[in-house]
């Protein structure tokens, strides 16, 4: 099932599908390492949803809610889901 990282529970994996943002958004995520493939995971949301603190590629990451709601992933399932 494809949804946005924004969608993401805290503690869920995904694979990133695509990115859909456009211009400098969309080259700052890519050159961040956001780019298909890649899977990451939901450490933290701020208490009212923005930012997203996510894990990938061995570094942590916190991205605004708008720009986390541009990246498009695959639910990776938990085995303690």
């Amino acid at each position: 099932m494809q949804i946005t990282l924004s969608d993401l529970d805290i503690n869920q994996e995904g694979q990133i599908v695509t990115v859909q943002a456009e211009g400098d958004v969309r080259r700052r995520l890519l050159d961040m390492g956001l780019v298909r493939g890649v899977k990451l995971k939901v450490l933290r949301k701020a208490p009212l949803g923005d930012p997203i603190a996510v894990f990938l590629k061995g570094f942590h990451l916190s991205l605004r809610i708008e720009e986390a709601k541009c990246i498009i992933v695959k639910k990776i399932s938990n085995d303690d889901d």
